[in-house]
């Protein structure tokens, strides 16, 4: 964080986030990719009539339906952290 403010006091705070490594958040991807599963979704029952069974289904399907409960740490595995450059 850096102070700004009249001969330096601390009026105001500026800070930085930080990530990790770029190479371990690579490796964090690569391997939720690898671990995925893949789904198929079918427009066949849209022609007969059937449209609730799609939006079930792709509301199951959806990643967004499963992100309310994680916070940023369990969702990617890391924690963003203060930037310090000393």
């Amino acid at each position: 964080c850096k102070c700004h403010g009249m001969s330096g006091s601390c009026t105001v705070k500026t800070c930085w986030m930080r990530l990790p490594n770029f190479r371990v958040v690579g490796d964090n991807l690569k391997d939720r990719f690898d671990g995925a599963s893949r789904v198929m979704v079918s427009n066949s029952d849209r022609v007969r009539g059937n449209s609730n069974a799609i939006v079930s289904n792709s509301a199951s399907n959806s990643v967004h339906g499963h992100r309310e409960g994680l916070s940023r740490r369990h969702r990617y595995n890391f924690q963003l952290k203060p930037y310090n450059p000393e």
